[in-house]
């Protein structure tokens, strides 16, 4: 069974920069309290640390 990971959107992306936005978009993120499970790969984990001020990790699986 792979690793999941459970994310949730806590910051506004307005007022940020197009890179930022763009990453929201592309974990499934683009509007406030949204919650995705996604794998737990090297690549997500990137993502999620460019943005680490608007999203917050509710659970790891797995």
């Amino acid at each position: 069974m792979a690793k999941t990971i459970v994310i949730k959107q806590v910051g506004s992306p307005i007022r940020r920069p197009k890179e930022q936005r763009a990453t929201l978009i592309g974990l499934g993120l683009n509007k406030m309290h949204r919650v995705r499970e996604l794998e737990d790969t090297p690549s997500v984990r990137g993502m999620i640390n460019k943005i680490s001020h608007m999203v917050e990790i509710v659970e790891e699986k797995g």
